[in-house]
């Protein structure tokens, strides 16, 4: 696992509490297979590739992760 004074944040989800939100990094010094890094407030973590995460994002643009959200 990275220190995790390597990663940069880009985004926290959420955000309204204390509660250790959900939140999006860059980890420049990782293998680029697995340099996006998303945490949740439970202390897991998911790393994937730029392009994993672009295609990710692609669907949720397309509107195909819509039903997660209004479940």
């Amino acid at each position: 696992m990275a220190d995790s004074s390597s990663l940069t944040p880009i985004a926290t989800f959420c955000g309204k509490c204390d509660c250790g939100c959900p939140q999006l990094f860059v980890d420049e010094s990782a293998p680029a297979d697995r340099r996006v890094v998303i945490t949740d407030d439970f202390g897991q973590r998911v790393e994937m590739s730029a392009d994993q995460f672009g295609s990710l994002v692609e669907e949720a643009k397309a509107g195909r992760l819509d039903a997660v959200v209004s479940a």
